[in-house]
């Protein structure tokens, strides 16, 4: 099913002061989030809530995030650089200003993923730097039939985590702790198979899903990261470059079909392409909070100029 309706592509639900009555401030913000009788069932429906006009500062993010975020989660076992800056409050991913992030869902390679995603932007951009958002039932409906059935099986992820120096995140980075057996612990919880390297490096596996079906609304939806975990996706000039380093299963993350056979590079390609044309951007106003339903919408980032500061945090 195609996310347009009388003409129109999905795009979030605009919250404003204006239309909710209240004072443009955290409080107003604070006050309007406490009148509503089910938050969840707004954000299942709208799929998407920005919250503008309020004027957020950063001291007071902390409580409109507990009035949106009922678990704030720590990112145990997530993928992308970033710094933590508050109580599992996050900088978004700290990828050079010049580049595309392509469009994922947050964590859909883990066994457990969040429900919802909260992004605040404390410094908005010079120029670009949106946040582009994509109906997952879109992303979907947009894949040739040939990528939808190729992935009906599944993916498997699999990480090269180094033990303190190499490329990519070191194992203490990713689960949050320099602990080995709570490693061990979380990785057995999750399904996934492990190795310990003599160089000390952790080398995970896990066989997820391609395509999941909401809990709530019941929309069969694109849901992995099979494209940004490939290197296809690199730019041929860097995956030409690491591949005459090493082979793609020495790098700190690569994918495969669930049998273990390769993707092709053409189809990643057009799971990347395609989620990014059929995006919504969401331009960003120091201030602004947009919330998202982690498995119905995808999310990525545009190029941009200037100091932009974009703050995540996420929860079940």
């Amino acid at each position: 099913m195609d996310s347009v309706a009388n003409g129109r592509l999905w795009a979030p639900a605009e919250v404003t002061p204006a239309e909710t009555g209240t004072e443009a401030s955290a409080r107003g913000l604070a006050e309007h989030l406490g009148s509503l009788e089910d938050l969840g069932g707004l954000l299942a429906r709208e799929k998407a809530l920005v919250f503008r006009g309020f004027g957020v500062e950063p001291g007071e993010l902390d409580g409109v995030m507990d009035l949106l975020l009922p678990n704030r989660l720590a990112y145990v076992h997530g993928n992308s650089p970033r710094t933590k800056v508050g109580a599992n409050v996050y900088t978004s991913t700290e990828y050079p200003a010049e580049f595309s992030i392509s469009m994922h869902n947050e964590m859909s390679y883990a066994h457990q993923w969040p429900a919802r995603l909260l992004f605040f932007c404390e410094t908005a951009p010079l120029t670009g730097g949106a946040t582009p958002v994509i109906d997952g039932t879109r992303w979907l409906d947009r894949l040739d039939p040939e990528v939808r059935e190729a992935f009906a099986g599944g993916v498997r992820y699999s990480q090269n985590l180094h033990g303190g120096m190499g490329l990519g995140k070191s194992w203490q980075a990713t689960f949050e702790t320099e602990d080995a057996g709570r490693v061990e612990e979380f990785l057995a919880a999750s399904g996934a198979d492990w190795t310990w390297q003599p160089d000390g490096s952790l080398r995970v596996s896990q066989l997820r899903p391609a395509i999941v079906t909401h809990p709530v609304t019941g929309d069969e939806v694109w849901f992995n990261q099979a494209d940004q975990w490939h290197p296809a996706s690199l730019g041929d000039d860097t995956a030409k470059a690491l591949a005459s380093i090493m082979p793609a299963e020495e790098l700190p993350q690569f994918v495969t079909f669930a049998d273990g056979s390769p993707i092709p590079d053409a189809y990643v390609i057009q799971i990347r392409d395609r989620g990014l044309d059929n995006a919504v951007d969401v331009d960003w106003r120091s201030g602004d909070l947009l919330l998202i339903d982690n498995v119905l919408v995808g999310h990525g980032r545009r190029p941009f100029t200037g100091p932009r500061r974009v703050l995540v945090a996420m929860s079940d």
